[in-house]
């Protein structure tokens, strides 16, 4: 496909209402774009800012054409798009991050695969496709093991932590829906994320790594940047402009990875799109993921991604909303983002905080102390 210089004042269309569209689209309607989104709900969070609304299933043809026929360039904001239609958008509209990188990363297996053929390290891992394979394969892969569906899970979703042998027999249910990876447990001393950019000209961009912390399976801080030595840091970027070169990315890509304590890296999972991981990057930073995503599928030259200050991300789930907005006036420096949605439910993502400050520890005490969000337990390699 030929490489398209997209201005502002023409539409971009995005496939996904939700609060990663809703931040995309806020990016580019500070640069002067009209905003497009395709998305099933009637008052979705990104349909709450955009300019025209298709309200419809992703995979229905008609509005996919509606779709191709106001947008001057269509991008997505989450993996699970059906892949015919995109074929389809790809080939009757301008959707400059192609469909190669999203089915690569719509399946566990072709995923780690492709990292493999990029020259990066993935944890030790089998395909299972029956108990067999499985009552097989971790007489090689060991004790603990994770064993994951192939497709489709998310936040922790499914996922199985394997302990020991009496825990094989719970991964029938997991493989009721269709093929599984399992992957050796990383014993890890950090999880840490990059969010590389890339444009159709091959510019690439690299925003500051950053240190994640999960609860749940759920991300609930990141850290930027990340608490770890500059040769670790070098490391990751190293692996993530491996793995962006060799799958020729447009747009943003989110590379999650494990630093083990010995200083190794493996990488856990890609999200070619912004990710949770990068929302510091509004405040934090020259340009935020957002602008840079919205920058690269309209073929501009990046941003900067320099970092103004240190930064601490915070979730806000279903359970912490009424607090924050509670506590709104109490905490002057907390940057609020609420995304719109309408019912607050249990672990559901209904927004984030993020804080600068030159003192990471005095962010993480201060939001300790507010009681909003319970207290942090010791985990060992990521197992409690």
């Amino acid at each position: 496909m030929s490489k398209q210089l997209i201005l502002p004042g023409q539409t971009i269309g995005i496939i996904g209402g939700g609060q990663l569209g809703r931040m995309m689209a806020q990016a580019a309607k500070s640069m002067g774009f009209r905003i497009a989104v395709l998305d099933p709900t009637e008052d979705s969070p990104c349909g709450q800012v955009a300019d025209y609304k298709i309200i419809a299933e992703y995979n229905d043809s008609i509005a996919v054409r509606k779709l191709a026929a106001i947008s001057d360039v269509v991008t997505y904001e989450f993996e699970n798009i059906d892949s015919e239609r995109l074929k389809w958008l790809c080939e009757h509209a301008y959707v400059p991050q192609g469909s190669r990188v999203l089915e690569l990363t719509q399946s566990r297996i072709s995923e780690k695969r492709s990292i493999q053929e990029a020259g990066v390290e993935v944890a030790p891992y089998a395909v299972i496709e029956s108990l067999e394979d499985l009552y097989r394969e971790i007489e090689e892969i060991g004790y603990p093991s994770v064993l994951k569906t192939a497709r489709g899970g998310y936040d922790g979703k499914g996922q199985l932590v394997i302990r020991s042998e009496k825990d094989l027999p719970d991964g029938a249910k997991l493989l009721q829906q269709g093929e599984c990876v399992l992957e050796q447990w990383v014993d890890f001393e950090k999880e840490i994320s990059v969010i590389i950019a890339r444009n159709p000209d091959g510019e690439m961009s690299v925003f500051p790594v950053a240190e994640n912390i999960h609860r749940d399976n759920i991300l609930h801080q990141t850290i930027a940047p990340a608490r770890i030595s500059e040769a670790a840091k070098a490391d990751a970027v190293e692996k993530a402009k491996k793995i962006a070169e060799y799958m020729q990315v447009v747009g943003v890509l989110a590379v999650e990875m494990f630093l083990t304590k010995e200083g190794d890296i493996f990488i856990n999972e890609l999200a070619p799109r912004p990710h949770n991981s990068g929302h510091y990057t509004i405040e934090a930073c020259e340009t935020s993921q957002f602008a840079q995503h919205i920058r690269a599928v309209c073929n501009w030259s990046l941003g900067s991604v320099d970092q103004l200050k240190p930064a601490v991300m915070v979730n806000i789930l279903g359970e912490h909303q009424e607090k924050v907005v509670n506590n709104i006036k109490k905490y002057r420096s907390w940057n609020v983002h609420l995304y719109g949605k309408h019912e607050a439910k249990l672990k559901r993502k209904m927004g984030h905080i993020t804080v600068l400050d030159e003192s990471v520890e005095k962010v993480l005490s201060e939001m300790e102390e507010s009681q909003i969000w319970e207290k942090m337990q010791e985990k060992i390699g990521g197992l409690q």
